[in-house]
């Protein structure tokens, strides 16, 4: 009896259904692209039930990791993972949801403290207790690959 194997393509070219690329460098650009919308829309569907979108719930991420220093506007946009988000709207959407406050600077009148409210930090523990299950999302990967591509992209920021 013969037996037959058949080739499913797997890979960048079979998702976007692009059979080559002019270069290696061009392919991992468009691969990093489509991977990065990948993990967003990861991202995006597991904060929905939380009724906050991940460019918020990077804000959030910010603030908990100065609590309880509060940061000024400027030094949360530097922070953030998409710089174009835009930082003013989004912490105001988040006070509207008393998510954080925002206080005029008591030495500076210029100056606008904004701080993660106690309502923003049982938020941000509730998706905590998820994240375990989200990263399930990318169990293709062993610990060791993930320090490798890591330092790869690190690498080609630099």
């Amino acid at each position: 009896m013969t037996t037959f194997y058949i080739f499913v393509p797997m890979g960048l070219e079979n998702d976007i259904k692009q059979k080559k690329f002019d270069t290696e460098q061009e392919k991992a650009a468009i691969n990093i692209l489509f991977t990065a919308s990948w993990v967003d829309a990861s991202n995006l569907r597991r904060l929905k039930p939380h009724g906050i979108t991940p460019q918020q719930f990077n804000v959030l991420r910010i603030l908990r990791g100065s609590y309880p220093k509060k940061l000024m506007l400027f030094d949360i946009a530097s922070r953030m993972i998409d710089k174009n988000s835009n930082a003013t709207r989004l912490v105001e959407k988040l006070r509207t949801n008393n998510l954080v406050t925002r206080e005029q600077c008591p030495e500076n009148r210029r100056q606008v403290d904004i701080a993660i409210t106690q309502k923003g930090l049982d938020l941000l523990a509730e998706i905590d207790k998820e994240t375990d299950n989200w990263l399930k999302t990318f169990k293709n990967l062993s610990v060791a690959e993930f320090k490798t591509l890591n330092g790869l992209l690190d690498k080609l920021r630099g």
